[in-house]
């Protein structure tokens, strides 16, 4: 599994798909992941944020982000551009940080 981080805010955290993870999910949600569908951005925003979860756990890195701040700090495309590389559609880095022209 390709190495994924995730910039909110200005740092990288590791983001990959776990156990952890999916119990995260189950417990935030009373669905397994294998219900996510597609078009929920919300759910997917919420698996998101328990890879991340579980994996900076795991990893020793501080990730204090509730639910709602971590919602607060990313857009609809960081959710897809993450499921795509999550599905190995793209290779792209996933930056939650806002771009400005």
């Amino acid at each position: 599994m390709a190495k994924v981080e995730i910039t909110i805010n200005g740092k990288a955290y590791p983001c990959r798909a776990t156990m952890g993870a999916m119990l995260r999910f189950k417990r935030e949600t009373g669905k397994e992941v294998t219900e996510i569908k597609e078009t929920s951005f919300s759910d997917m925003a919420i698996y998101l944020w328990c890879c991340i979860t579980s994996a900076c756990k795991h990893d020793g890195i501080d990730f204090d982000m509730s639910m709602m701040d971590f919602a607060d700090s990313i857009s609809p495309e960081d959710v897809i551009a993450w499921s795509q590389v999550a599905n190995g559609d793209a290779t792209e880095p996933v930056d939650g940080e806002k771009k400005t022209s």
